[in-house]
């Protein structure tokens, strides 16, 4: 999805109804789970650079 910072990184999977994000660096530890329209919209909002890198 672009820019990495310090090398902290994200891994997202396709669930049943989901779409699960979690820590690349803690694979066991928690799953934050987006329904489709959530995920979609911060798709979206990534793709058309909405967020800034602080």
């Amino acid at each position: 999805m672009g820019v990495l910072v310090k090398g902290d990184c994200v891994e997202a999977a396709s669930l049943l109804d989901r779409t699960g994000v979690r820590d690349s660096k803690d694979p066991a530890g928690p799953v934050v789970a987006f329904n489709f329209e959530a995920w979609s919209a911060f798709v979206a909002d990534v793709k058309r650079d909405a967020f800034r890198a602080v």
